[in-house]
């Protein structure tokens, strides 16, 4: 269903920009202006400058960053700052990280993965599927990026089905006593670990198991869309062409849906419009929801809190449970989705998803405005969002579980659609480690 390719990668040359940490970046929608300056001051060669270069004074459509980075990467490849590995591989990733937001002695993790190029396939082809929706000027940006450089210095994260992890266990073998090419600490604490395959046998035992799996994408919609978009263009400038082209693929992580170093982290709201009165709230919502309260005062708010967070998670495990704090209350509050309201069985997969329960049956009904919605804010930090209430910040939190990844995979394999921010997946794949230049 979906063809993977190995290919040669284009690779910092750490002989002439030092350790790989101080060139790479995080994935570019989740750096903001002081991360991208920062980056940029770290390293003449840090790939921030290709990725998400900086605006600069009198910018024109003949002269600005993506002209900037275009021309960097030219530099970069004439001086041996990047130079293309001799013979065609896949990237053997592992990333070792401690899970965000739990405990300090809690384990760690790994995630296991591999770069590969995909073939570009349409969103409606069943072998590629989406799961969220994209914003048009996002795709506007990264067309003119991928216009002008002609390459992937990012990688969309896909994920396949392989329950007896065989391509991975094939992988981890092939690879088993020899030296990371990379073996490094990021800035977020997580150990990142590149192997090159290049054994033909091992590539082809990996394209020929991959070809029956369909595709999920977990993070990068928006550059996934690009590159269609990208390859429509191209065509129309090339004309009818004979077998595959460089713009017909696109750089991929690919990681097993059943990995266990895989981790979905929920994306919290908070209001920052006026929300109606507790006594309010509770006729609103009290016909669909069983709400507990969990009362505190300054000096047992953090054990209330960390009870009431105890059990949205363990409630939440049998029942959709939302959690929510208003602004001058002192009160948590658990709302428990009553059986009677519940989605049937025979539900679409998106209709049963908390945070399509939570947008539909509390947010339309708290926040009935588009202007309200749109004001709304988000984290993946269930602390940051009780603080901002507290601090006022925002004048209500609204918490959820997170999305399973079953789930994720059903709402993509029935065609659908998630709301907007329903999931967060990590650790994000980092920007720079192996990048895809196209020759044509």
């Amino acid at each position: 269903m979906s063809q993977i390719f190995p290919f040669q990668g284009m690779l910092y040359d750490q002989t002439l920009v030092g350790t790989i940490k101080d060139v790479v970046a995080p994935p570019y929608d989740i750096i903001d202006t002081n991360g991208q300056k920062r980056l940029h001051d770290r390293h003449p060669h840090n790939i921030i400058r290709m990725e998400l270069g900086l605006d600069q004074t009198g910018d024109s459509p003949a002269q600005n960053r993506y002209t900037r980075a275009a021309a960097t990467l030219q530099t970069w490849l004439n001086e041996g700052i990047l130079k293309r590995d001799a013979r065609p591989a896949v990237y053997y990733h592992t990333i070792e990280y401690t899970p965000l937001y739990s405990a300090p002695d809690a384990p760690k993790k790994v995630l296991r993965g591999f770069l590969a190029l995909a073939k570009l396939e349409a969103l409606d082809s069943g072998h590629i599927y989406p799961h969220e929706n994209t914003r048009a000027a996002a795709k506007t940006d990264r067309l003119n990026l991928i216009e002008a450089c002609r390459s992937n210095f990012s990688p969309i994260w896909s994920l396949y089905s392989d329950p007896l992890g065989a391509i991975i266990q094939l992988l981890d073998t092939a690879t088993k006593g020899t030296p990371a090419r990379y073996d490094f600490q990021d800035d977020a604490g997580c150990r990142e670990c590149l192997w090159t395959v290049t054994d033909e046998t091992v590539l082809k035992q990996v394209t020929d198991a991959m070809q029956s799996k369909p595709l999920f994408i977990a993070d990068g919609h928006h550059r996934y869309e690009t590159a269609l978009n990208y390859q429509k263009l191209r065509r129309q400038q090339a004309g009818p062409q004979t077998g595959l082209q460089p713009y017909d693929s696109v750089l991929m992580l690919l990681t097993p849906l059943e990995d266990p170093g895989l981790t979905v982290l929920p994306t919290h709201r908070v209001a920052t419009t006026p929300l109606p009165s507790s006594d309010q709230i509770k006729t609103v919502l009290g016909d669909v929801f069983e709400l507990r309260e969990f009362p505190f005062n300054a000096s047992t708010q953090d054990h209330t809190r960390s009870q009431f967070l105890a059990s949205l998670r363990t409630e939440g495990k049998n029942a959709p449970v939302f959690g929510l704090t208003r602004q001058g209350d002192d009160r948590y509050v658990t709302l428990t989705l009553k059986p009677a309201h519940r989605p049937s069985i025979q539900a679409s997969p998106r209709a049963k998803l908390d945070v399509s329960l939570l947008q539909q049956l509390i947010v339309t009904k708290l926040c009935p405005t588009q202007q309200e919605q749109e004001a709304i804010l988000y984290t993946k930090d269930d602390h940051e969002a009780l603080d901002w209430v507290a601090n006022g910040t925002g004048t209500g939190a609204f918490l959820l579980n997170a999305t399973k990844v079953s789930e994720v995979q059903a709402v993509a394999a029935a065609g659908e659609r998630m709301p907007h921010k329903s999931t967060y997946f990590y650790p994000k794949p980092l920007t720079g480690l192996v990048i895809n230049v196209m020759n044509g």
